[in-house]
């Protein structure tokens, strides 16, 4: 799961994957990084936090990191939320097998769609809300996907 800055997004996903994959008792890594150096070592933004512990999930404890080459090693799959972080991803991609580990967040959830997660930092705590949502759909796709294939 991949952001901006790994307060926001990105551990929202890594939470609620988490979350989902217990339910269905499938065993799978899951972790969540920026693109950027903004935040390293930070705890998620509060908003975010509440957000999902009113949902029952807790991602108080993790801390933001970057990105690296050694990700693409591994994980088998590499969610970006948005345009943005799926080009800055790809560039950090060694090769093409690589880079076809990439797919954007939603692309389980409407395959035929471009759709962002959109970043709630800016935002008030309905915009979290929001990106609670679209991960709950996404998240199930991706595991069905993920279920179906391995």
């Amino acid at each position: 799961m991949v952001c901006l800055g790994n307060i926001c997004r990105s551990p929202m996903a890594e939470g609620i994957m988490r979350h989902l994959a217990n339910e269905r008792n499938m065993e799978i890594k899951v972790d969540s990084c920026g693109t950027a150096s903004y935040h390293i070592g930070e705890t998620p933004d509060s908003r975010a936090v509440s957000t999902l512990r009113t949902h029952g999930i807790d991602i108080s404890a993790l801390n933001a990191r970057q990105l690296s080459r050694t990700d693409f090693d591994k994980f088998d799959l590499i969610f970006p939320m948005d345009r943005s972080n799926l080009n800055d991803v790809l560039s950090l991609a060694p090769d093409n097998e690589a880079a076809n580990k990439v797919r954007m967040m939603t692309d389980f959830f409407r395959p035929d769609e471009y759709i962002p997660v959109p970043d709630p930092y800016y935002g008030g705590i309905d915009g979290f809300q929001n990106v609670y949502e679209l991960l709950i759909d996404s998240c199930n796709a991706a595991l069905d996907h993920i279920h179906d294939t391995h």
